[in-house]
């Protein structure tokens, strides 16, 4: 039964997982450096650190999950406040990869001497922009159109649709996730060549960690969908993974222009 209240607020109580994830945080970033410099315990740290991250996020998340579906705190204004708060951090994270993305149109217009005054810089063979990369490029375009089938499944009351949907999301991400692997694996080029294949390397790898949030993301969601969480007036959880996905293959398309299309001109 939902707990009345006399105003539309959610006032949280005390929890303790804030504090729990700081120190995962602070001991996986500590245990990485290690790991980096080969110091002894550095995995035990690191594993440690990584440990209490999942853990937080599962009691955090679960925590969030009664107070919405079970105590019904989430009321209107609650879920409007929620939405504001997950654009701007969408947003956040859409500006932090175009700082790594802006990398390429900043180098190649005028390359500097240290890397030959050429672009791409000389030793470093560029992957066709046509091959896997415009595939790989296609298929989060695709995920999107799966996202909007579920949501509207979703509106609709029709809860095997959205799952089937919510299934063709993760199989699609899987594959994405699959051709990046293969496109590292292909490379001619290293993180160690020049700015060329450090910020690729780290603009990609960054991209193929939003693919994976996403995938879980959406996977739990699909598991809430399949339990009969979500209602066609309740479900938030999902608007926010179909935002998050949506952000995502946005962003597929600034590595495709800047590292593989102008990054190879």
């Amino acid at each position: 039964t939902s707990v009345s209240q006399e105003h539309p607020y959610h006032l949280v109580d005390p929890s303790p997982w804030p504090l729990l994830g700081s120190f995962g945080a602070l001991a996986s970033t500590i245990g990485a450096v290690m790991y980096m410099h080969s110091f002894t315990g550095d995995k035990i740290l690191l594993t440690l650190g990584f440990g209490l991250i999942l853990y937080t996020m599962f009691v955090w998340w679960r925590d969030v999950t009664c107070e919405s579906t079970y105590e019904g705190h989430h009321t209107k204004v609650v879920q409007l406040g929620l939405r504001y708060g997950f654009i701007s951090f969408i947003v956040s994270e859409v500006m932090f990869s175009l700082a790594f993305f802006w990398a390429f149109p900043h180098s190649s217009p005028a390359p500097a001497v240290e890397i030959g005054a050429i672009w791409p810089p000389k030793g470093v063979e560029v992957l066709n922009p046509q091959g896997i990369p415009f595939l790989n490029t296609l298929i989060p375009l695709l995920s999107g159109a799966a996202v909007t089938w579920a949501h509207y499944a979703i509106l609709a009351g029709l809860k095997q649709q959205a799952v089937l949907a919510l299934v063709a999301i993760v199989w699609l991400a899987l594959v994405s996730t699959g051709f990046q692997g293969m496109e590292y694996y292909e490379a001619l080029f290293t993180i160690s060549d020049g700015i060329y294949g450090f910020t690729s390397f780290l603009a990609t790898g960054f991209y193929g960690s939003y693919v994976t949030i996403g995938t879980i993301f959406l996977m739990i969601r699909g598991i809430r969908q399949y339990i009969g969480y979500f209602s066609s007036s309740h479900h938030f959880g999902f608007e926010a993974a179909a935002r998050y996905r949506y952000s995502v293959d946005v962003v597929r398309l600034f590595p495709f222009v800047s590292i593989y299309w102008w990054g190879g001109i």
